[in-house]
């Protein structure tokens, strides 16, 4: 049986969420989002339809049937309390995402997460083929549903089928520990094209294609054992510039970034860290750098100060939960020891903002402090870089964010160098205001050359070539 839908997003969540009201209603909620937005109107014109879970537990896991929100399709897929805890916190978070991330923390490896694994990417994988209509375009999207395109692949072999991976992919010295390194490389491979952010990460899989799977490989296409070309190259994915300089520009986030400054005191500098609350992010790092700058009288409390915000994430993973406990003593110490009465030497944030906040932050602040460990490719320096419509306020980014390759005019930095951060942080902090004009005129070009809806057009218009060429 096939189904009517042209197009088919497949990723881990819906774009709403599921509500309860006081009285019992379910109702769904749109979820923030720069991939929704970017899919939205190509969704409307071909009749497009997205598969993903809605993001509550479900004591017997059955079928769905689709329903529509908003004039989109959508159809969720069912997910146990036990699935959630061995798929989604258990191998998704737990294994793929540390060993992703450059082993940032150790990645834990158990049969029955595995399993778990297979079990919810054929559940995916069995919703598209009933969705998709006869010669259908399939987009699957990131490391949840890495099997999803080679199941799918041999159920309706009709349809088109790409991959994108929104998260780091490692080199194959960190790859080879996967028990399961074969399947995982044979799942991405049953698409047409595979996408990664940065070409490194592309080049990585063919690489392993070859050595692994024992594939033969010509620049960035492999060739495989069913006679097929899969594409694997690199589309940096991008946010809604338009959608960013007008809520920077609106009367209302002007208004709310002068108060946020008046807040913090009118410092003559404000510093400014935005991640969720994880261990690839090098949050620790940033505000050891920062409170040494303070300590060593470099910056003065009151003439300068550091806002983090931290969202919280998956906060039922063990190591998370140490991690915030480590944050909350390391600002506590630091505001302890540096700090004034009333005058925080940094002020942490723990807490979700809606996007007025976040781009009334991103104008009040002169210098984003963007630092993690590795990142696919960090969309939060391509937002503050939008919202800076005055060609003002400066970039510091790690070398190793997905966003440093395209954001090259950033001040950049290596997160595991605290002496090399100070130094940067400085030199941004003082730079002459021209220099600093052109380093975020050159930013800005780049971004508004490449936004969201460039990035979606980019990868499904090479998914039809590959179609062609099969």
């Amino acid at each position: 049986m096939t189904g009517s839908a042209d197009l088919v997003i497949v990723a881990n969540r819906l774009p709403v969420d599921q509500v309860r009201s006081a009285t019992g209603e379910v109702a769904w909620q749109r979820s923030p989002g720069g991939l929704v937005s970017a899919l939205e109107p190509v969704m409307r014109q071909r009749d497009g339809a997205w598969i993903g879970w809605p993001g509550v537990a479900e004591d017997e896991v059955g079928s769905y049937d689709p329903f529509t929100e908003d004039g989109l399709t959508l159809v969720p897929v069912g997910l146990s309390g036990a699935e959630i805890e061995e798929f989604y916190e258990g191998f998704c978070n737990a294994t793929l995402w540390p060993l992703y991330h450059d082993v940032v923390a150790p990645p834990e490896f158990h049969r029955e997460w595995w399993d778990a694994y297979v079990r919810v990417n054929r559940r995916f994988a069995d919703r598209a083929a009933e969705i998709a209509a006869p010669g259908a375009t399939v987009w699957v999207h990131d490391y949840q549903l890495q099997l999803v395109p080679q199941m799918l692949r041999e159920m309706r072999p009709d349809v088109a089928i790409g991959f994108f991976l929104h998260i780091p992919f490692p080199p194959s010295e960190l790859f080879m520990q996967v028990p399961w390194r074969k399947e995982i490389l044979e799942g991405m491979l049953g698409a047409d094209l595979v996408g990664f952010q940065v070409s490194g990460a592309a080049a990585n899989f063919v690489r392993l294609t070859r050595s692994l799977v024992g594939l033969r490989t010509h620049r960035d296409m492999v060739m495989t054992q069913d006679r097929r070309s899969v594409r694997a190259t690199a589309y940096p994915i991008s946010i809604d510039v338009q959608h960013f300089e007008k809520l920077a520009g609106s009367e209302s986030v002007i208004a709310r970034a002068a108060q946020i400054r008046r807040s913090l005191g009118d410092p003559e500098r404000i510093l400014l860290g935005i991640d969720r609350l994880d261990y690839t992010k090098g949050i620790l790092p940033r505000l050891r750098a920062y409170s040494e700058l303070v300590a060593e009288g470099e910056f003065r409390i009151g003439e300068t100060v550091f806002v983090q915000v931290a969202t919280p994430s998956r906060e039922r993973v063990q190591q998370y939960q140490v991690l915030r406990n480590q944050v909350d003593q390391f600002v506590g110490r630091v505001n302890g020891d540096l700090g004034a009465l009333g005058r925080p030497a940094i002020s942490y944030l723990h807490s979700s903002f809606p996007q007025h906040e976040m781009a009334a932050l991103y104008r009040a602040a002169d210098i984003m402090v963007v630092t993690p460990f590795r990142d696919g490719m960090n969309l939060v320096a391509k937002e503050y870089v939008a919202c800076r419509l005055n060609d003002d306020g400066a970039l510091v980014l790690s070398e190793f964010a997905g966003a440093s390759e395209e954001l090259s005019r950033a001040w950049l930095i290596n997160p595991y160098d605290i002496n090399g951060m100070k130094s940067t942080i400085l030199a941004a902090s003082r730079a002459d205001p021209k220099d600093t004009t052109r380093r975020m005129k050159a930013l800005r070009r780049t971004l508004r050359d490449n936004d969201v809806a460039q990035w979606a057009t980019n990868f499904l218009t090479a998914l039809e070539e590959m179609r062609q060429l099969q």
